[in-house]
């Protein structure tokens, strides 16, 4: 590669960096149950119903992981105790894995204080109202 032209794609890339720094580096801030964006379980997926109802009668479940601790390292749930969180799998009909839809719920299993939905994999939460 000559000089000019890598000199170029170092400078363009220290652009782009610069650009995208603020958006990189803010932080979020943890969602509360009294300030959360709420939805009720009849605006939730039927999948999500399902799940939830399994939720409260103690499964069975249809995923391995679900039931398992939710470690909340992106900090958007409220700060607990590690094991305070667990959670579920919201099918999404045509996916073959997972997918990205969960229930998140905090307490006790079979009847925890708060749950939360998750359509984009732990980018947002928001609170279910029974």
């Amino acid at each position: 590669m000559a000089r000019g032209t890598g000199m170029k794609l170092v400078l363009a890339s220290i652009l782009l960096v610069a650009a995208w720094a603020p958006y990189l580096v803010q932080a979020r801030e943890p969602v509360s149950p009294s300030s959360a964006t709420t939805v009720s379980l009849a605006e939730l997926p039927r999948q999500g119903v399902e799940t939830y109802h399994l939720i409260r009668q103690g499964g069975p479940f249809p995923h391995e992981k679900d039931g398992v601790v939710f470690g909340n390292r992106e900090r958007l749930l409220p700060a607990r105790k590690r094991g305070y969180y667990r959670e579920y799998t919201v099918a999404t009909p045509g996916v073959r894995n997972r997918g990205t839809r969960r229930i998140v719920c905090g307490g006790a299993p079979r009847g925890p204080d708060t749950c939360y939905y998750t359509a984009d994999h732990y980018a947002s939460f928001r609170v279910i109202v029974p």
